[in-house]
């Protein structure tokens, strides 16, 4: 048994199982990315890797299977799987703090992979672009969730949920552009 023929038997090249393996290995790796988290002292809002992972899944996926990882991800954490920052779960998570940036991720893949099924993701520029119009997507559901859950005004909304993200996720949407390629052979070899 060749290697081709070894990969077929465990991923096959189309169909419902091929998107199911996909959108599971997706939302694996959104709970990884996740996993990577620094707190800081004044917000409840920590930084991770997870904008980077709903980018490039977003871009890579496509819109509809994009947006299913973001949605099953969120419902691994929701059903008790250690899958948010920190391995926290449940559903308090997604109510609290973070929780519209949670679900800014399912919006955001969409967008983004829509953008990609319109050849956005063909070129560096046009590829951030998209994925920086995923990150404002993040950011507006993020910070109107965070002010009415913590009762804030505009300014520390700005303070706790925006202004110490901006520099890291420039630099995420930068590093998941340049990463577009690759993730675009990976996905074309995994369907044959």
């Amino acid at each position: 048994m060749n290697a081709a023929t070894l990969r077929l038997a465990v991923i096959p090249r189309t169909g419902i199982l091929t998107d199911a393996l996909l959108i599971l290995g997706g939302a694996m790796f959104l709970a990884l990315c996740a996993q990577v988290s620094f707190q800081l002292p004044f917000t409840p809002v920590p930084l991770t890797l997870q904008t980077f992972g709903v980018l490039l899944v977003g871009a890579s996926y496509g819109a509809a299977r994009g947006g299913l990882t973001a949605a099953v991800y969120i419902l691994f954490g929701i059903v008790g799987l250690p899958v948010f920052a920190d391995r926290a779960h449940g559903l308090d998570v997604v109510l609290g703090a973070t929780g519209g940036y949670l679900l800014g991720f399912i919006l955001a893949a969409v967008v983004v992979g829509w953008l990609a099924q319109r050849q956005w993701d063909r070129r560096f520029s046009s590829a951030v672009t998209a994925m920086l119009t995923g990150t404002v997507i993040i950011y507006v559901c993020g910070l109107v969730w965070l002010k009415q859950d913590q009762g804030l005004d505009l300014a520390t909304t700005l303070e706790y949920g925006l202004y110490p993200f901006v520099p890291g996720d420039l630099l995420k949407l930068y590093l998941a552009g340049a990463l577009l390629p690759g993730a675009w052979r990976l996905l074309g070899r995994l369907r044959g």
